[in-house]
Parts: structure tokens; sequence; C-alpha cells
């Protein structure tokens, strides 16, 4: 970076901490795709990047009185983006069921395509019923039914009892058994 836009950076700071919303704007235009870009590139997930970089500029907006300028601009601001990926990874323990895990393994050319959309629907309509399970059901049934772990090892990632377990797990299923009635 050239020392004219580091110039531009300090006029652009001091305008948007004066209230300046439109130095403030030029900020975001200017540090903005490429902070997406890193967070997307963290995360692995847009929605999720989005939601993290509008968190990293309005913590940015609240502290642009405390910035002294010590680092650049963008380094600031790429610290933010790295707080508050971290602090979105931190929410997210055990991360909600990938699309793909759900997908058929056959690609059997002759399969019945009427069985198969039914297959895919009832797809659809678990993975419906699965996100509106309570998290610690939710995290115990995938990774007992999906991933194959014991009650044992569930219970030491979750950090529950094995009992405990078990009782989230029966929880789970009668609550999927309910919401999924039609299909048996």
């Amino acid at each position: 970076m050239n020392d004219e836009a580091l110039r531009t950076d300090h006029i652009l700071v001091s305008n948007a901490a004066l209230g300046d919303t439109d130095a403030f704007e030029q900020i975001v235009a200017r540090y903005g795709p490429e902070m997406f870009r890193y967070a997307s590139n963290m995360l692995s997930d847009h929605g999720a990047a989005e939601e993290v970089v509008q968190d990293a500029f309005v913590a940015a907006w609240k502290g642009l009185d405390t910035f002294r300028g010590d680092s650049k601009l963008r380094t600031w601001l790429f610290s933010l983006v790295s707080h508050k990926v971290v602090d979105h990874r931190r929410k997210r323990a055990v991360a909600p069921a990938e699309d793909w895990i759900f997908e058929r393994s056959s690609t059997d050319a002759t399969a019945d395509p009427e069985k198969r959309a039914a297959a895919e629907n009832f797809m659809e309509d678990l993975g419906r019923a699965l996100s509106e399970l309570p998290y610690r059901q939710r995290a115990c049934w995938l990774l007992r039914e999906v991933e194959g772990m014991t009650h044992p090892e569930i219970g030491q990632i979750m950090t529950l009892s094995a009992g405990a377990v078990r009782g989230q797990l029966q929880r789970a299923r009668t609550t999927l058994s309910e919401r999924l009635a039609a299909w048996q």
C-alpha cells in the first residue's frame, strides 16, 4: 500500500470517527470484498461470512474513535474479522448437517425413478425435521445415526453421560417419528 492510500485511509478514519457515513461507506467499499473473501475461506459458508464481516464493520464503526493508527486500517479491520470468525466458530461447536451427508449413494441408472424421487423427498423432509430439533438432540442423533458413534463416544463429545445421550436420542427419535409419520 502506498503512502497516498495510507493518507487516504487516515482521512477516511478521521472523518468517519466524526460521524461521516460517506467516509465509512468508502472504507467498506475498499476493504469489504477482501474481508468477505477471507471470512468465506475461513468458514466455508457465504452466509456466515457475510454475517461475520457485517459484525466486524459494526465493531469498526463503534471503535473508530479508539483506532490510533498503530497499524494499517486494513490490518485492524482484518483483526476484527479474524476475531469474529473465531467467535462464530466457537458458537458452532457442532456444525449443522451438510446436504451431502444425506445424499443417496446409488447412481444405478436402472433404479426406479419413482422410488428415487420418493427417497429424495424423504431426505428433504428428514433434513427439515432435523433442523427443527433442539441443538443437543440434533447433535446426538447425527453423531449416532450418521457418524455411527457409540453412546459413550457421543457423551465425551457432548460432555454428557451415556444415559443423558440415550435420553437425547430417544427424544430426537420420538420427535422425528412424529414429524415423519407420513413416511411410515
